[in-house]
């Protein structure tokens, strides 16, 4: 007999504890043999709450009353029965009745799912050779805080398509992708949620497969060869997670055994007003144990880099999205959701216990204390947080007319006050290019131009700024329209030299950043940043240092107007030869071509307090860098 995938009592106990992290290798359908000629499935399914369950599918022409599950006597809930000859490949669902209704529900815990519309689960293996050896060994290194990060966020089924409009599946795409994100120099992709999601508008959003790559791109065996290609590459790959609520489509996890089993029973709790979907019952263990679970599962079975988990304020606050008569106070009376926290933080110390060469990565965008500090703190355990805040910040200063930002100096600066409080990521996101927000070249001010050299500082702006590093595809080369899920990116501008010049900046800033440890190494401390001057708001420059552990500097100055400056003066603590080793004006990247004939040299004349100077030409709208020349003091 082959007991790999039955459940013992220490299972159960885990189970019901909601600390067991492989549940997927027991619960679900699992092709096992209990003799030479006895082949079949092994079914195990959770729905305590139901006075019969059955597996339907092709092996017993669905036929309800055929294959009745036995309930466990240790009141766990958990229904089980093996089933002769069903085997890899045919589809199936549970048939479930309660008192008073009756329904035919996916497995929670299926390997694979049919291609929406169509809603079975297939029996279906993990069974994968993983080539990426080299990658697991050392990248440890590579998703280390003090490394570069400079991530590439996607859309699997928008990132480019056939020639007919087809998607292209994860095998498809695999060598593609890791090409262009290789040559354009991000470390990491983070792909948008590819569990099983019954409506492909909500980019993966709102899932029903939690276990189950989406089939609309192949199997788990392909979604984990694109993971493995991506590694033998050398980019890590990050996955958007969702465990802040799920679709009520009827066959997925809402009233499961008919039942508010997965979710909150309390409308006030368990429906989400804003999203219209049902929100978790995190203070239910079998509930917990199952996201926690889940999230082990991706990372350990597809050798993910890290998680970036959606939605986190919506967990955190009972009240979110809520008038104020509408939500339930928690035993303290306040509005802090206690179970949310407690699941992730254990989901954290779960993580990081046995992958400490991972990361969290948390979208929370309200000023939530501690969110990348360590559970043994009181922090919530995330390793990354992205920066709503920078994010909404700049982009509301870059949509300005230039004539007015000296009024808005602020918006820029603003973010470098809070800059340590977490680990932060600077994102330029997917949810800032659609729904009537424009891409970001669009969002830019001015003619043609100006819009473009626009687009190039506001990447320089955000690269030389402490913190990791996202941007969405089709940014990187300057796209005009917003993001459609429906299409391809509009891959033909490559052919026009100011987009092709927008993917040469993005390159070269992704070549210095991952080159140059000052840009990287003290991203999350105070020492890793220092202010040339951040008043100048009248002529709408910024100029700051970063430095590496080594105390090595590269200076940072912004002009955010059309307007040159020359005969700019900027302190700097090392005298002799600065070189120019950015400059955002450059004729390589659609730009005028003025700047500092490639170095500069700091003189022994105060400036800032500093105890040389450098005197510079600004170009317009631009970003420089500078770096003291070795054996330049």
């Amino acid at each position: 007999m082959d007991a790999r995938h039955s459940l013992g009592d220490l299972d159960i106990y885990l189970f019901k504890q909601g600390r067991h992290t492989r549940l997927y290798e027991h619960f679900g359908a699992h092709p096992e043999s209990l003799g030479p000629e006895s082949a079949g499935t092994r079914f195990v399914v959770w729905a305590p709450n139901a006075a019969f369950v059955s597996v339907i599918g092709d092996f017993n022409a669905w036929d309800r009353n055929a294959a009745p599950m036995t309930m466990r006597a240790d009141s766990s809930g958990v229904w089980e029965c093996f089933v002769p000859k069903a085997k890899h490949g045919q589809r199936y669902k549970y048939y479930l009745s309660w008192p008073g209704g009756e329904g035919e529900r996916a497995d929670p815990f299926a390997l694979l799912s049919e291609e929406p519309p169509a809603t079975a689960s297939i029996i279906w293996d993990l069974d994968y050779v993983w080539e990426d050896g080299d990658w697991m060994q050392t990248r440890s290194g590579r998703n280390a805080l003090d490394s570069p990060w400079s991530i590439y966020e996607l859309h699997l089924g928008s990132w480019r398509r056939d020639e007919h409009g087809n998607f292209l599946g994860y095998r498809q795409m695999a060598h593609d992708l890791a090409a262009y994100v290789k040559d354009a120099g991000f470390t990491h992709v983070e792909i948008m949620p590819v569990a099983e999601h019954p409506f492909y508008g909500s980019w993966g959003y709102q899932s029903t497969g939690y276990f189950a790559p989406s089939s609309r791109y192949g199997s788990p065996q392909d979604f984990r060869y694109l993971v493995d290609v991506l590694h033998r590459e050398g980019i890590g790959v990050i996955l958007d997670w969702v465990p802040g609520h799920f679709p009520t489509d009827v066959h997925g996890l809402a009233n499961f055994d008919g039942t508010a089993l997965f979710e909150h029973a309390d409308p006030r709790q368990g429906f989400h007003p804003e999203w219209k979907s049902a929100i978790f019952n995190y203070g239910r263990y079998e509930v917990a144990g199952f996201l926690i679970c889940n999230a082990m599962y991706w990372i350990r079975e597809f050798h993910l880099d890290g998680l970036r988990v959606d939605g986190v304020a919506s967990m955190l606050y009972l009240d979110y999205a809520r008038p104020h008569d509408d939500w339930v106070p928690n035993r303290y009376g306040g509005r802090e959701n206690l179970a949310a926290i407690e699941l992730l933080q254990e989901l954290n110390k779960a993580i990081y216990e046995e992958f400490p060469d991972v990361q969290t990565i948390a979208e929370e965008s309200t000023s939530w204390p501690m969110v990348s500090k360590p559970v043994y703190l009181g922090g919530l355990g995330f390793g990354l947080k992205w920066n709503m805040g920078w994010m909404n910040d700049s982009l509301t200063y870059m949509e300005l007319d230039p004539i007015f930002r000296k009024f808005h100096h602020n918006l820029l600066t603003f973010a470098l006050w809070y800059a340590y409080a977490e680990n932060f990521v600077l994102p330029l996101s997917h949810d800032e290019v659609v729904y009537g927000k424009k891409s970001l070249l669009s969002k830019m001010p001015g003619d043609y131009w100006q819009k473009m050299a626009g687009l190039r500082a506001l990447f320089g702006y955000m690269y030389g700024l402490p913190g990791k590093k996202l941007l969405f595809m089709g940014a990187e080369f300057g796209q005009w329209r917003e993001w459609n899920h429906d299409l391809s990116l509009d891959w033909d501008l490559l052919n026009f030299p100011a987009h092709d010049g927008i993917r040469a900046w993005v390159r070269d800033l992704n070549r210095v950043y991952r080159e140059c440890g000052a840009l990287h190494e003290l991203d999350f401390s105070p020492e890793g940043f220092a202010w040339e001057n951040c008043h100048d708001s009248d002529q709408s420059v910024l100029s700051f240092f970063r430095k590496d552990k080594a105390g090595r500097s590269v200076l940072v100055i912004c002009n955010f107007t059309p307007v040159p400056r020359e005969n700019y003066a900027v302190g700097v603590d090392t005298g002799g030869t600065w070189r120019e080793i950015l400059n955002s004006d450059s004729h390589a990247y659609g730009g005028s071509g003025a700047g500092n004939m490639g170095q500069v040299r700091a003189e022994p004349i105060p400036v800032h307090g500093f105890a040389y100077s450098v005197n510079l030409i600004l170009p317009p709208l631009s970003v420089l860098f500078f770096q003291p020349a070795e054996g330049g003091a």
